[in-house]
Formats: structure tokens, C-alpha cells, sequence
């Protein structure tokens, strides 16, 4: 049998217009430099230790056991309970699991869905910047003009007179982080409820990532924005086993709120991942269930590393405002003679092997120019080595 090539000739294959200026994602290129250059990963924010190990052994049983086809699109029905019951039990939230809670494949899926489930195109989103980089990329997608509020260094706390000032009668939806990635800000009761009152002013809708929920330090609190008065009927959350639990591999989230825009997340997620993985949500069930402890003893171990992280930046030049949540240190290159993040980042490697990523990318702004993200959610001798390495580098421009 003869098979047959297809030439183009004189036609330019291209990636659709609604892709343009979208870079690789920042994570994924510095991890490929760490790898590549043998370098100390203080940058992708994943951990080196793996989550409960008999939340891992339910995957195990899971899979002999026969869950290895498709999973209901909306999740199975334990797990749905399960998210129901870790919401009321954490924040007094009631929710309906059957319409009310939809497993998405990660937040990153969640945002994805709920952008394009809930924005029309020319719909303005207002965010908080620095961000995540997969909000900016879903809403070019979503063809939605997204309106940056900057969190200003080193205290990155919220803006309200430019939150404000953000909002037109073109905007539909604000779009939350808190804990904030990658700044570590924890918005306080009364900045959520600044974010609240201006939400119901407008009849906007809020979409908020808790993907580190758990992971809050010292006194402060993560407060979800949907319990505020008048804010349930109005926003949808979003979170995932991943980062409290230690399983970031597994990519099994959650959507929880009004069952219109759950329902509008699943109109979504059918025609991109259809459903999610199916031996892993008896097991992340079986995280929320019996291992509700566990995030809290990783918070605890992580405000350690927090430390260590920030006292050895400090001495090198680089201090930083410890975290309030999350996995994340910022820091400014400018204090050592740099203008440029990204130049710094690439030249890390070769200069001290130890990689961190540059945030000018997570900006509409140059308010972010010359600030660096670090991880702290590395094992403590990973951690040492990496800060061994800068501590013997000449790290000035």
C-alpha cells in the first residue's frame, strides 16, 4: 500500500490570530533552563515531596479497581459531595453538589472554562496584576479586554481608588486571586469587601482562584469573597487538590457557586477536556474527607522554608516582604544594578545555577520590570543549596 504526502505549496501555516503575542508559558520555559543548565529550580512552584500517601494508594486502588473509564463530565458524585462538604466545613458555605460543584481538570481548566463560558467578546475583565499568565492568554482567547489593576511592590496590597477607577459600564467580570500568586498577598476582610461593594454596585460577576486556600501564614486568613453579603448569588469559585494537598500532577479542581455558572463552566469544559481524570477523584475525595489536616501541617512547614528562603535573599542583596500565603517570595533585581527581570533570570544560570522566573511577563504595566518570583515550596536542602549557590555569586549587574 502506497501512502501518499501532502505538500502545501505557496499556502502559510500559521496559529490562529487569537494566539498572537501569547508566549510559551513563563513556568514551563525556566523549569526546561533549570533542567538544561543543571541548575537549582527556585522558580516553577511545584514541591518536591509528593501529597498523603494514602491519598496516593486510593489513586492505586482506584485503578485496579476498574475506574479507568470516563467519569461523569460534571465529576463523579463522591467528590462533588466531597467539595460541598470541605465548603461548608471550612466557610459555612451551603452548595447543592448535584448543581453546584462541577471537577474541572486543574484551576487553570476552571479559569479557561469559566472565561469562556461567562465573557463575550469586547466583555471587559478587570484582574489584579501581576497575574497568573494563563488569565491573560484565556482572555485574548475569550476576545475580552482585560483592565490590569497593579498590586505595587513591596507591600502588594490592593489599590481600592484604582480598582475603581478600573471599572467602566463595559465591565462584566472581576477576576480574583487571593492568595495571590505570585506576589504571597492575602487580601484582608476589608479589601474583599471593598472588591465586594463595588462588585454589587456594578452587578458584576467575580471569579475567584483559592487555589491556596490553605497555604496562609502567621495571623492572616483567607477569607473567600463569595460568604460577603450579596456576593454568593454572584461569584464562582475556584481551587484544586494540587498545591494544599501536594499533588499539582493530578490537575483535579472544582467550580463551585450559583448553579448558573457552574452550569456555564460545564457548557465550557465538555468541548475541552470533556471530562477528568477518573482514578484520581475517588482519590482526591478521599483528600478532602480524611486528610482535611494535612494542609495545615504543610502550611506550618512552609512558613519555615518561607523563612529560610527570605533571611538567605536578604543576604545577598535581595529582601523581600515574607509571604503572606502562597508558595512565592518576590524580589527586586534593581537593588543589585538591574533593569531588566528577564535579563537577570537568564543570566542566573550561568552565573550562580539556580533559576528563578521573571515577572514582567505577569504585567500589562512595567511596574513589574525588574521583579523576580522565587519558590519556597522546595524541600529545605534544595532550598539551602540554591541560596549556597547565589550566596557565591557575583549577582550585580
Amino acid at each position: 500500500m502506497r501512502i501518499g504526502v501532502v505538500v502545501f505549496v505557496g499556502m502559510e501555516l500559521r496559529t490562529a490570530s487569537r494566539l498572537d503575542g501569547i508566549p510559551p508559558t513563563v513556568f514551563t520555559r525556566m523549569s526546561a533552563l533549570a533542567v538544561r543548565t543543571g541548575s537549582v529550580n527556585l522558580g516553577q512552584g511545584f514541591p518536591d515531596a509528593d501529597g498523603p500517601e494514602a491519598v496516593r494508594e486510593a489513586a492505586v486502588a482506584a485503578l485496579r479497581a476498574g475506574a479507568n473509564q470516563y467519569a461523569p463530565g460534571i465529576g463523579t458524585p463522591g467528590l462533588r459531595r466531597a467539595v460541598a462538604d470541605h465548603q461548608r466545613r471550612h466557610y459555612g458555605i451551603d452548595l447543592d453538589p448535584d448543581t453546584e460543584v462541577v471537577v474541572t481538570t486543574g484551576v487553570t481548566e476552571g479559569v479557561a472554562a469559566a472565561l469562556l463560558g461567562l465573557v463575550e467578546p469586547g466583555d471587559e475583565v478587570v484582574l489584579l496584576e501581576p497575574y497568573y499568565d494563563s488569565y491573560a492568554a484565556m482572555l485574548q482567547v475569550a476576545g475580552a479586554v482585560r483592565r490590569p489593576v497593579t498590586l505595587r511592590a513591596p507591600d502588594f496590597r490592593l489599590d481600592v481608588a484604582a480598582l475603581e477607577a478600573a471599572v467602566t459600564d463595559r465591565t462584566r467580570m472581576i477576576l480574583l486571586n487571593s492568595p495571590h500568586n505570585p506576589t504571597g498577598t492575602v487580601l484582608t476582610r476589608v479589601e474583599l469587601e471593598a472588591v465586594a461593594t463595588l462588585a454589587r454596585r456594578h452587578d458584576l460577576l467575580v471569579v475567584t482562584d483559592e487555589v491556596y486556600e490553605h497555604l496562609v501564614f502567621d495571623h492572616h486568613e483567607h477569607v473567600p469573597i463569595s460568604t460577603l453579603p450579596g456576593m454568593a448569588e454572584r461569584t464562582l469559585t475556584l481551587s484544586s487538590v494540587g498545591k494544599s494537598w501536594s499533588l499539582t500532577g493530578w490537575k483535579v479542581g472544582w467550580a463551585t457557586g450559583p448553579a448558573a455558572l457552574v452550569g456555564a463552566v460545564l457548557a465550557a469544559k465538555q468541548w475541552l477536556t470533556f471530562t477528568s481524570g477518573a482514578p484520581l477523584q475517588p482519590a482526591v475525595e478521599v483528600a478532602l474527607d480524611a486528610h482535611d489536616a494535612w494542609p495545615r501541617e504543610l502550611a506550618l512547614d512552609l512558613a519555615s522554608r518561607r523563612d529560610l528562603l527570605v533571611e538567605g535573599l536578604a543576604a545577598v542583596g535581595l529582601p523581600c516582604r515574607p509571604a503572606e500565603g502562597t508558595y512565592f517570595e518576590v524580589t527586586d533585581v534593581a537593588a543589585l544594578g538591574w533593569d531588566d527581570a528577564d535579563v537577570f533570570c537568564d543570566a542566573l544560570p550561568g552565573r550562580a545555577g539556580v533559576v528563578a522566573v521573571p515577572m514582567p511577563v505577569l504585567y500589562d504595566t512595567d511596574a513589574g520590570r525588574t521583579q523576580v518570583r522565587w519558590t519556597f515550596s522546595k524541600d529545605r536542602d534544595v532550598i539551602e543549596e540554591g541560596l549556597e549557590r547565589l550566596a557565591r555569586a557575583d549577582l550585580t549587574a
